[in-house]
């Protein structure tokens, strides 16, 4: 449909400013919110995901395009059923604590919640305990995100996994790891179930976990 093409091609833009009446046209003309956030708005973020990917576009573009699809998100919110913008589960998300770094975890954050997640950002120098408090607070959480971009931090990061993984609710989550001087070999010696190298795959990898 003509509307849902629209917010699919402005997501993609990252028209913040012109997204919500484009929202709020589709919605006018009939469309169904979900399919209007399915195919017109998830869809676009796994196309500019793909983008980053391969390098076409960068940082910026994809949180102008993060920032947009938020910008809609609110003009659809009241009209979708309840517990579909989240529908994917609820993520837990924090940089480790001594990590003042927020850019990149903001953009895993909307990217996840671009991809259908309901996000539980800790924000930035979270003790290794609230990711645990958080959890007992939400039971219903599929996967927790740590993140640390600097060398130093790396050993937060590595006790924070270490005390999720001796938690009586391990086998219910998923923990996802990420960060600049993160790798794949650093998150399978903490016993991490997944890492990813930047937001796009982060989100594509969320949603292959809990599939």
């Amino acid at each position: 449909m003509a509307g849902i093409q629209e917010v699919y091609d402005l997501v993609v833009k990252g028209k913040a400013k012109l997204i919500g009446g484009a929202v709020q046209e589709a919605l006018d003309a009939g469309c169904d919110p979900t399919a209007v956030l399915n195919e017109g708005m998830i869809a676009a973020m796994d196309e500019v995901g793909a983008k980053f990917k391969e390098g076409e576009i960068f940082v910026p573009e994809m949180l102008v395009a993060a920032r947009a699809m938020k910008k809609g998100v609110e003009v659809l919110k009241p009209h979708l059923a309840t517990g579909a913008a989240g529908a994917a589960g609820k993520v837990i998300i924090g940089t480790v604590m001594g990590d003042l770094h927020d850019i990149g975890k903001n953009l895993v954050a909307m990217m996840l919640e671009s991809s259908g997640f309901e996000v539980i950002d800790l924000g930035v120098d979270v003790p290794k305990e609230k990711f645990v408090e958080t959890y007992e607070q939400n039971p219903d959480t599929k996967i927790i995100c740590c993140s640390a971009l600097l060398t130093t931090t790396m050993p937060a990061l590595k006790e924070a996994v270490e005390l999720l993984n001796t938690q009586p609710f391990r086998s219910k989550i998923k923990v996802m790891v990420g960060g600049a001087p993160i790798t794949q070999a650093f998150a399978d010696e903490i016993g991490a179930d997944a890492y990813t190298e930047d937001a796009a795959s982060c989100a594509q990898k969320a949603k292959e976990l809990v599939a």
